[in-house]
């Protein structure tokens, strides 16, 4: 039973994964330099975790080791992505393709396994390319922070009505295990940030970055 400690603490937490949330979903490719280094730190941890986890077999966060792996990977990413566009575009590209394809097999009800973990590699890989060969990087940052968002938003609820280390685990699983209706919620919100980020950023272009070179410079 949650302790009104414990309740204030997963309130605010609540609070401020809903608004980042909105943020990445109906901001993100506007506030892309800001957004995606936390995007990165935290999608890094969950990443490097579950590497661990399909690769090796342990439980996900079970261990020192996996609590170490997932921080280096979250920090990684979060530095990299921070200093070079071409890593932050790959980054947000590669976390889509990997959300779609490991969650499609936990949606069907498959933990994660290798199987799981490899068919969510391949669809990083393949919408990396695609974002870099057709120069899609606007519409892959546009439809993958729509997406991202919209999975924190939903995740979030799902956390605060059935608090379960699977949300974080396998958390497209957990949600429909939860209830589908935030799948629907899920679905919704991802196309209204389409939509909305497609039109307010019909002229707006980021600016490729490449710090590291401009501070050694």
């Amino acid at each position: 039973m949650l302790t009104s400690e414990s309740f204030l603490a997963l309130t605010c937490a609540a609070l401020i994964a809903l608004t980042y949330g909105l943020f990445l979903s109906f901001m993100g490719y506007r506030l892309f330099i800001l957004l995606l280094p936390i995007w990165g730190f935290f999608f890094g941890f969950t990443f490097g975790a579950q590497t661990l986890q399909a690769l090796f077999g342990e439980g996900f966060l079970a261990t020192v080791t996996s609590w170490i792996v997932g921080f280096v990977v979250a920090a990684t990413f979060a530095i990299l992505s921070y200093l070079f566009y071409a890593v932050a575009v790959a980054l947000i590209a590669g976390s889509l393709g990997y959300a779609l394809g490991a969650g499609l097999m936990s949606a069907i009800g498959l933990d994660l396994t290798v199987i799981t973990w490899l068919v969510g590699m391949v669809g990083a890989v393949i919408v990396i390319v695609a974002a870099f060969v057709f120069n899609l990087q606007k519409w892959v940052i546009i439809v993958a922070t729509s997406v991202m968002g919209a999975i924190t938003i939903a995740g979030t609820f799902g956390l605060l009505f059935s608090p379960s280390a699977r949300m974080i685990e396998q958390p497209v699983q957990a949600v429909v295990r939860a209830s589908p209706l935030l799948i629907v919620v899920a679905l919704l919100v991802a196309a209204a940030g389409i939509v909305v980020q497609a039109r307010v950023n019909r002229f707006y272009e980021i600016q490729s970055y490449n710090r590291w070179e401009q501070a050694t410079a």
